[in-house]
């Protein structure tokens, strides 16, 4: 294996570094890879260090075990009874999910099993989301008394309001068909071929120019914030600044000269 591997295999969080992608895998199957305050951390240390890595051209969020993520350790926030705990602990998982929405680079979700509350939440601050067909989703918190506030900033951002909020004051799970139905996921694979198909996303990715993906992914972010004539105005300033790359040019030429483009990376 060419790939680094910074932290161990039987760590919380294990990473692997390959050809520009980093996968990052929730490593606590036994617990089925909750949110604790540990993997917080990890997660948050990760991401802090891929932030300013300017040779990560995409990063993917998997885990171990029969489950994605059952989001937050509710045995964990049943013996720390304060207000004060709980709302840190909160800020803590809202700054790793904004880390992720905020990472210059594409951020992929590999669910397989189920992905609830904070998990769902987890999915649905990636970039993109590729889910195998058999994984169910739900932010369940509604029925243990404790309505799903934070993972319902993703995920009403991802999905119509109106589903958004039955799946919130319901606790219901959905399919995988469902997800990708109402725009929680982005692609749905047979179980068999979940990571073959989330390498092909990946290698499409990496064979872009990195500085049209870096320029993509934060401008994507921030006009969705925008109104309709100041996100333009905003788009065609990106636009024309990503025109003066050297990727661009070369890219532009090998168009019009029938080859294939040598990314320069600026």
């Amino acid at each position: 294996m060419t790939a680094q591997q910074i932290i161990a295999d039987d760590s919380i969080l294990a990473r692997q570094d390959k050809d520009g992608v980093v996968t990052l895998t929730l490593n606590q199957p036994g617990q089925y890879n909750v949110l604790s305050e540990r993997m917080l951390r990890a997660l948050q240390e990760n991401l802090d260090e891929l932030a300013v890595d300017e040779s990560i051209r995409c990063v993917v969020i998997g885990a171990a075990g029969k489950a994605f993520c059952a989001g937050h350790d509710l045995k964990q926030m049943r013996s720390n009874p304060r207000q004060e705990y709980y709302e840190n602990l909160f800020e803590q998982c809202s700054r790793v999910m904004q880390s992720i929405v905020n990472l210059p680079v594409p951020v992929i979700a590999r669910i397989h099993g189920m992905a609830t509350a904070a998990g769902c939440q987890l999915v649905a601050s990636c970039d993109l989301a590729v889910a195998g067909e058999s994984a169910t989703f739900a932010v369940s918190g509604i029925n243990v008394g404790l309505f799903c506030s934070t993972p319902a900033v993703a995920l009403s951002r991802n999905v119509a309001p109106k589903q958004a909020f039955d799946m919130l004051v319901t606790g219901r799970f959905i399919s995988a068909a469902e997800a990708l139905s109402y725009g929680l996921i982005s692609r749905m694979a047979p179980d068999a071929e979940l990571d073959s198909t989330v390498a092909a996303l990946t290698d499409v990715i990496c064979s872009k120019s990195p500085v049209a993906i870096r320029t993509g992914k934060a401008m994507f972010a921030r006009q969705r914030s925008m109104g309709l004539e100041d996100a333009y105005a905003y788009a065609g300033q990106v636009m024309a600044c990503n025109m003066m790359a050297e990727d661009a040019a070369e890219g532009i030429d090998a168009f019009i000269g029938k080859r294939k483009p040598e990314w320069k990376g600026r």
